[in-house]
């Protein structure tokens, strides 16, 4: 008789526990809209979520501490007509996040760290370019100020955000809707997933499809993609018969997959978290009340079923810490951020260890939130895997950095709307004085409403100090 051999892995006993009640962030009405996205976006700083709002499309966005019940009247952030599909922290400033509308728009917006008193109606710029609803936004993992959306015309767009213009634009790759959109580690490469059942690895900067497989999953339902540390793909899709399935794939090699695996019958879309540091995906189902979880490694069967962490209540969506948000003074190796109708509620994963000291192995350097290139130095063909930070000591988010952003002056490439007024000699210095004067009058107002913001946060912090050493 085979004795059965136990794989060694130290995320073996990896287990998941919800937060205790008063951990969680209560009386948030949480979109209905039905779009398969996560709906929830999380950093080190703020938790932002998708909401219901009436007249147009809102988030809410919270102070990581701000948890218990949160006020009916608390601001939101509403600029968009129609309702918000997906938002996306900046990887390199906690204060910046992007959301994408069904109104055709993708709006980047600067968040401050003290609670603002009115809703946050002002992005700091509007993209337009897409023509019809825009549902996927992705930030460039190393590429300062770069963003991608995919939208409802088939349509992958690339913008600067610093310049708010268009870098590139994919618009005859995918003959159907997309699904998923995912960069690999030093943003080289796109994953892509689309109605038409093919996954597509795609070269942004030649924009070449440089590899393809038609029916990774033979389902018709939509099909989830990421890119793994090792450089294979990692999918998730429906059976013909309707189960859900995952697989691993070598771009290399499309023609068979490195591991394929039925998993149940259940007909929510699989969410994958990957987490690059230990090799470890999560998978959430919207509508399931589990988030089961794999190790994918070098060896058959090469992705490892590690264990399901199971509550009753199901999901309406997801937010996944990235790794410099976690304590890694209890081990904890990830932390999901979980939608119900009404609340949300954080779930933390960690390794059962003893020692208090800290684990090196569970936490090798990882992502900082400094940038490794510039937009236009990407552009250009340059390639550089993220900058990376120790988490040794903790990490200590950085405080609010603004995000600049030169636009072109408009004047100088729109052409005058109606008949031109024939200017004499005398009158063109004028009006350029009056222009500078206007422009420099703007300048000093905005100084001094930054000045005031920032005399509003010092006071805040004071009185944060005094309650805190009242306490």
């Amino acid at each position: 008789m085979s004795r059965r051999v136990v794989r060694q892995s130290k995320f073996r006993h990896v287990f998941g526990q919800a937060a205790k009640a008063d951990q969680a962030y209560e009386d948030i009405r949480v979109s209905k809209v039905t779009w398969d996205s996560s709906f929830c976006a999380v950093n080190p700083k703020f938790l932002a979520i998708i909401v219901e709002a009436g007249g147009g499309g809102a988030f809410i966005v919270l102070p990581l501490a701000k948890t218990g019940r949160v006020d009916k009247n608390y601001p939101l952030v509403t600029g968009h007509t129609a309702p918000v599909l997906d938002i996306d922290w900046c990887p390199h400033n906690d204060n910046v996040i992007a959301s994408a509308s069904d109104d055709t728009t993708i709006m980047v917006w600067q968040i401050p760290d003290y609670t603002p008193m009115r809703n946050i109606t002002e992005p700091i710029i509007t993209l337009e370019g897409h023509s019809k609803r825009v549902g996927i936004l992705s930030w460039h993992p190393t590429a300062r100020n770069v963003l991608l959306s995919a939208g409802g015309d088939n349509v992958i767009i690339i913008w600067n955000v610093g310049t708010g213009e268009v870098l590139l634009s994919l618009d005859d790759m995918h003959p159907d809707v997309i699904h998923s959109v995912c960069w690999n580690s030093n943003g080289s490469l796109l994953a892509t997933t689309c109605k038409d059942k093919t996954l597509r690895i795609i070269d942004p900067r030649k924009g070449q499809v440089v590899a393809e497989r038609f029916a990774a999953h033979e389902g018709m339902r939509p099909m989830r993609a990421v890119f793994t540390r090792q450089g294979h793909i990692f999918t998730t899709g429906f059976t013909r018969m309707s189960q859900r399935e995952l697989g691993l794939w070598d771009p290399n090699n499309f023609e068979e997959p490195v591991a394929l695996q039925e998993m149940d019958t259940s007909n929510g879309v699989l969410l994958p978290f990957y987490d690059a540091d230990s090799s470890i995906v999560y998978l959430c189902g919207k509508g399931d009340s589990s988030i089961r979880y794999f190790e994918i490694t070098d060896e058959p069967p090469f992705v490892h079923y590690l264990n399901t962490f199971s509550s009753k209540e199901p999901q309406r969506g997801m937010g996944f810490m990235p790794k410099r948000g976690l304590d890694v003074s209890k081990c904890e190796i990830a932390r999901f951020y979980k939608l119900h109708e009404r609340k949300c509620e954080p779930i933390i994963m960690t390794v059962p260890r003893k020692s208090d000291l800290f684990q090196d192995d569970l936490y090798p350097d990882t992502p900082g939130p400094e940038p490794a290139l510039e937009a236009d130095e990407w552009l250009s063909g340059q390639d550089a895997e993220p900058v990376l930070i120790s988490l040794r000591d903790g990490y200590v988010p950085p405080k609010h950095r603004e995000l600049r952003v030169t636009k072109r002056n408009i004047l100088d490439v729109r052409p005058p709307s109606g008949p031109r007024r024939s200017q004499s000699a005398s009158d063109a210095p004028l009006s350029q004085h009056t222009l500078e004067t206007l422009l420099e009058e703007i300048k000093a107002l905005r100084e001094q409403v930054q000045a005031q913001e920032r005399r509003i946060t010092a006071l805040e912090n004071m009185l944060c100090e005094l309650v805190d050493g009242t306490d």
